[in-house]
């Protein structure tokens, strides 16, 4: 039996921000603070985070808001370039980080599965094979020829993870996008998703869904405060974050009272 290949690989990666404290508000703000030091402090979403995920798996990543989640997932997609630290990604790609990333708001829905397409690496012949099943799947009807600023958000998720799941990729980021959908087509979206798991697909789901990752990922990593400090069974690290949850809420009673 073939073992899996490795897709991606994070080695003590270190995420860093420069956090400006201060802005001007006006223009002549601004030239009173031209000649003072601006006052900042560097900000590390990730602190020295290393793993492994393999060809196949399913990976859920879980934590509180500003844990560091959607960091990694976009320095997979090479959107943020890792302050130290080594990354490896092994295929291709299609990430579903934003909401409306990728889109041209001006252009419609077809417009933009050409964009959106040939910006995932397709050429324009094999966007126009798959146009038809991106249209069908995303179940816009005559809003395919409208312009994408006039979406909702739920159609917005429609399209993008029509496109996205079509252009076959070898590994599929997905944060938070499917939680603005309604029920009937996220059940369409995780049959999807089944199926890229039957295929040998790997992904990387961020939800804060903790029913949606308890049923389909092989695997959870647990980020708190930039630190990963889980990576195990998805049970195990599912409880541990539960547990975390409560001692938080506990710890907000308390300074209540």
């Amino acid at each position: 039996m073939r073992e899996a290949a490795v897709r991606v690989t994070f080695d003590n990666v270190v995420q860093r921000f420069r956090i400006i404290q201060e802005r001007p508000d006006t223009l002549r703000e601004a030239f009173a603070k031209f000649r003072r030091r601006t006052s900042y402090h560097d900000f590390e979403a990730l602190k020295h985070v290393s793993f492994q995920v393999a060809e196949g798996e399913m990976v859920g990543i879980i934590g509180r808001n500003g844990s560091g989640k959607s960091t990694i997932l976009k320095i997979i997609a090479g959107v943020y370039i890792p302050t130290s630290g080594e990354v490896a990604v092994n295929g291709s790609i299609a990430p579903l980080i934003e909401l409306g990333a990728g889109f041209h708001h001006e252009l419609t829905g077809r417009e933009n599965i050409l964009l959106n397409g040939l910006l995932l690496g397709l050429s324009k012949r094999d966007v126009m094979k798959r146009e038809s099943q991106i249209i069908e799947f995303a179940e816009l009807g005559e809003f395919i020829d409208v312009p994408v600023k006039q979406y909702s958000s739920g159609m917005y998720m429609r399209l993008a993870f029509a496109i996205a799941t079509e252009v076959n990729p070898d590994i599929l980021l997905i944060d938070e996008i499917l939680a603005v959908g309604d029920g009937e087509f996220r059940r369409k979206c995780f049959e999807r998703i089944e199926q890229f798991r039957t295929l040998g697909k790997t992904i990387l789901f961020v939800s804060h869904d903790l029913g949606s990752v308890r049923q389909f990922c092989d695997r959870v990593l647990l980020l708190h405060g930039g630190e990963l400090i889980e990576d195990g069974s998805t049970d195990f690290v599912i409880s541990r974050y539960e547990s975390l949850l409560s001692q938080h809420v506990d710890s907000l009673r308390t300074q209540a009272w």
